[in-house]
């Protein structure tokens, strides 16, 4: 069945949970509003998303380098209390997220720290190709909607496809994450070194040599 812009937005109003996750919700539930409000009670994602107001102040800086020391990664994920810092559920989380930087390449934390001005470059890109592709101009303007979703889950950490389990995003680790420990969790910045950045050298593709370790830990 549809689910409606509207069922959707009462949902979100109803729990708190993201316009994704509502969406999700009615349409595993059938657009049954009280199924799809126990259903996000079940995934956490509620429980998260009463969450979001408070203040994280606390956390910690953690590092990744990978394997021969070609790729570093420092990110600085924030919770509410140092108990939550040093526990081994909080610290594994931000590991995996310093190792997804190292290997996925992400640009910005969130789809909404990209500037305007990149943008609507990219998005005047895109609607050249979809014309040198000889797609109609009345359909090119959501052709171009639709692949600047791609161009997020390529530059933004929370909208990408975690590597060590692509059935969910960076954003829905943490949602989990939130819901399991109890506290705010908020990834604040990062910066990613890759070695001999910016210089001309022989092609390397260090983000498939990082990949390829994290293939062989899930093994």
């Amino acid at each position: 069945m549809g689910i409606s812009a509207q069922d959707v937005k009462v949902l979100r109003e109803r729990t708190g949970a993201g316009m994704m996750d509502c969406k999700k919700a009615l349409v595993e539930c059938d657009g049954d509003m009280d199924k799809a409000v126990d259903y996000l009670r079940e995934k956490g994602i509620v429980k998260a998303a009463g969450k979001a107001g408070r203040i994280a102040a606390e956390g910690i800086v953690d590092s990744y380098i990978h394997m021969g020391g070609k790729v570093g990664v420092l990110l600085e994920v924030n919770c509410e209390s140092d108990f939550v810092a040093n526990g081994e559920m909080f610290r594994t989380l931000v590991h995996d997220i310093a190792l997804q930087i190292a290997a996925a390449k992400p640009t910005y934390v969130t789809k909404e720290e990209v500037p305007a001005d990149v943008i609507e470059k990219e998005k005047a890109i895109l609607r050249a190709q979809a014309l040198e592709e000889g797609k109609p101009e009345k359909i090119v303007d959501k052709m171009v909607e639709g692949r600047i979703n791609t161009f997020y889950e390529d530059n933004c950490l929370l909208c990408q496809k975690f590597v060590k389990d692509p059935a969910k995003t960076i954003e829905q680790l943490v949602i989990e994450a939130t819901a399991q420990i109890g506290e705010k969790i908020s990834v604040r910045r990062f910066a990613r070194f890759e070695m001999g950045e910016g210089l001309q050298k022989k092609e390397e593709n260090l983000a498939d040599e990082v990949q390829a370790q994290v293939a062989a830990m899930r093994k």
